[in-house]
Order: C-alpha cells, then structure tokens, then sequence
C-alpha cells in the first residue's frame, strides 16, 4: 500500500464513522400505525400520541373478541386541562359505569361487553356483564393514563375525576384473564 492510498484508506474510514456517528445521533421515524377516528368534528385523527397537541384517547378491546370492536386512538383537541369523560366523550366513545360506581368503574364502551358476551369467570365458568358492581379480575376495563413525557400507569382516580393535560394519554383497555397486562409503550 503506497502512502496516498494509505491516506485515502484512512480518509474514507474516518468518513464512514463519522456518517455512522452522525446516523445514531438522528432522531427516529415517528410511529406510523393505522388509526380511525370517529366522524365528530371535535376529534381528529392521530398516528401516534407523541403527534397530538392535545389528549390522546385509546379504546383497546385487547383479546376480547367482537363484532363492532371499539378499539381506535383519537387524539383530542386540548389546550387546557380537560376530565377523562370529557376527552373520552368528545373522542366519540361512550362508556356506562357499573350500578355501584357509576363515575369510578367502566362497565362498558360503546357497548361493549354486550351483556350477552359470555366473559371467563376466576373460578373458570363464565358469566355475563350487568354492570351491577365491580367487573372481576378475569374481564374488565382498566383505566390507563400516560403524562405528556411519561409511563404508562393505572389511574388513580375514575374517569370523571382524571384530570388530563395537553400531550397526556388516556387508555381504556379491556383485559381478558390478565391479557394484556398493561397498554403497548
């Protein structure tokens, strides 16, 4: 190897790892997953919660299989702190508490479990939702909640007292026998 290829040969290396250095350092692709968004004019659609300026509201049915599945991930118009029945209303989801919580535990969204679903019971039989009191362990609606910057956490209030904050997230997801376990990061 002569010296001026010696010195090209050095000359391309260093390129390369700067370009290499200069790659890690890039900021990643935003999330592009499919979303829908009902046909309210006080929603619009979002690809992921990172893009909204607002509240994100997510309707995860997880395992739980039905015909007219709610599941979607609207982003919210929020300038100013907002309830979760606010953020999840305008999102176009409705949801019904249960007979002895009616503001603390979600029973249903958007109909969903249909008191004819048969859901597992914890001793292994199954049953069916009335929404007379607390949903079992095996098949319910955990509420989610994700600050701006944050984790996902379980919330430590109901729905109507969730107070929520531009870039927060919201998640109502339905867990089937303990799956999912928490909301996807």
């Amino acid at each position: 190897m002569t010296p001026k290829t010696r010195s090209l040969a050095l000359s391309l290396a260093a390129a390369s790892a700067l370009v290499l250095a200069l790659t890690a350092c890039a900021p990643s692709a935003p999330s592009s997953a499919p979303t829908s968004s009902p046909s309210s004019s006080s929603a619009e659609s979002t690809a992921s919660s990172e893009s909204c300026a607002g509240v994100t509201v997510i309707v995860d049915a997880g395992d739980l299989e039905v015909a007219d599945d709610p599941s979607k991930t609207v982003c919210v118009d929020a300038k100013d702190t907002i309830l979760g029945t606010d953020a999840v209303t305008k999102a176009g989801f409705t949801t019904v508490g249960t007979t002895t919580y009616p503001d603390d535990v979600i029973c249903r969204v958007d109909g969903v479990p249909a008191e004819e679903t048969e859901l597992p019971g914890a001793d292994g039989s199954t049953y069916h939702e009335t929404c007379a009191d607390m949903p079992p362990a095996s098949a319910y609606w955990g509420l989610w909640v994700k600050p701006a910057g944050g984790t996902w956490d379980y919330a430590q209030t109901g729905l109507s007292a969730l107070e929520l904050h531009p870039g927060d997230s919201v998640e109502l997801l339905f867990s089937l026998d303990g799956a999912p376990a928490s909301p996807a990061p």
